[in-house]
């Protein structure tokens, strides 16, 4: 039987800020590079359309300036990558500023290899405590079937500080999430990449991240496959690839079938849950030291 090998490419990539049209052009070099290589799906890093640019908060303009490079997701810029994918039978998973009735959102849509987009999610997390403070955050957590040449497989997506609540990656997973895409743009150093790894660990999922190239960020792109333990129950390295501080295509497989028989016998993920204990999780109350001004 032949195995079910999905493969993700995660684009390593630095911007040209809000010269959309030079990220464009950048970012379907990326993509059809990577479907040379083999990948199945194309990961962004962290709001593409735009590099993670904001505005300068000393100018009277600026924040105008930078909410009007916002696009919706029937813009040209992403319609550009539904054509893409739809010619390269390669789903994408394209990051932009996306425009919203207040502020606009950091969000991630999913285009399948057929060019339909079955999936945006904006940021839930966003960094209130420093410039994404203007945008607008999302409200829900998303996980949708995607069909590729490996075959249908659930996928969800959380961005940059999404992975650093445990929350975010537990709600995918109970969603049916076999697989979540991590945008990213920001340092990933040894606690955070150990934190992603551990919710790969808790959730029994893979999970791969896309971080932008030095300067910009520092790289570092990864991927867990989500399995700790083999058949025989030998810990193992879950890490399937981690990138340097460079551009370039990062490219990492999961043998799914694998994946789903681990799913089916070890004892984390929704196996033995006692939600019925989780009540505090729900509550909206904020004690010291966690008391934050703004």
């Amino acid at each position: 039987m032949k195995k079910k090998t999905l493969t993700v490419a995660m684009l390593q990539m630095t911007a040209d800020g809000y010269d959309q049209e030079a990220n464009m052009i950048k970012g379907e070099a990326f993509c059809r590079q990577a479907r040379e290589l083999g990948a199945d799906i194309a990961l962004f890093p962290e709001m593409w359309n735009v590099g993670y640019t904001f505005f300068d908060p000393s100018q009277p303009d600026g924040r105008d300036i930078w909410a009007a490079q916002a696009i919706t997701p029937r813009a040209n810029f992403v319609q550009h990558f539904q054509s893409l994918a739809r010619e390269l039978d390669m789903a994408i998973a394209l990051t932009y500023l996306e425009k919203w009735q207040l502020a606009p959102r950091n969000s991630v849509s999913l285009i399948d290899r057929h060019g339909e987009i079955i999936l945006t999610y904006a940021k839930v997390h966003t960094c209130d405590f420093d410039r994404e403070s203007a945008l607008t955050a999302g409200e829900e957590f998303y996980v949708a079937k995607l069909d590729t040449s490996a075959g249908k497989v659930m996928v969800g997506a959380m961005i940059c500080f999404d992975r650093e609540f445990p929350e975010s990656a537990r709600i995918l997973m109970l969603q049916g999430a076999e697989i979540v895409l991590v945008p990213n743009a920001c340092e990933m150093e040894q606690n955070r990449i150990q934190q992603l790894g551990a919710r790969a660990f808790e959730n029994m999922v893979a999970i791969f991240l896309t971080n932008y190239a030095s300067p910009q960020a520092n790289g570092g792109s990864l991927a867990f496959d989500g399995m700790a333990f083999g058949e025989d129950e030998s810990s193992r390295d879950m890490l399937l690839v981690e990138a340097g501080e460079k551009e370039g295509i990062i490219l990492a497989s999961l043998d799914l079938d694998e994946l789903r028989q681990y799913r089916k016998r070890e004892v984390w993920g929704n196996a033995y849950r006692k939600p019925h204990t989780y009540g505090i999780l729900t509550s909206a109350d904020v004690y010291e030291p966690f008391v934050r001004n703004g």
